[in-house]
């Protein structure tokens, strides 16, 4: 992990799988860090259900 300061903020970042965050002081950017790790690493929620239809099918001998 990395932490430094640009101008008025600090920014952290997690190299190992380059997640960054930023916060007005060194904890609130170690902290945000923390929540965008969290948030990362979260098992992602489907948007789009899938269609399921009804087909109608003949099957025959060759």
């Amino acid at each position: 992990m990395s932490v430094w300061q640009e101008k008025k903020i600090y920014v952290a970042q997690c190299l190992e799988v380059d997640v960054a965050s930023q916060g007005e002081t060194e904890e609130e950017a170690l902290s945000n860090l923390q929540e965008a790790l969290e948030l990362h690493f979260e098992d992602p929620v489907a948007t789009v259900l899938p269609e399921i239809k009804k087909v109608q099918a003949e099957v025959g001998a060759a």
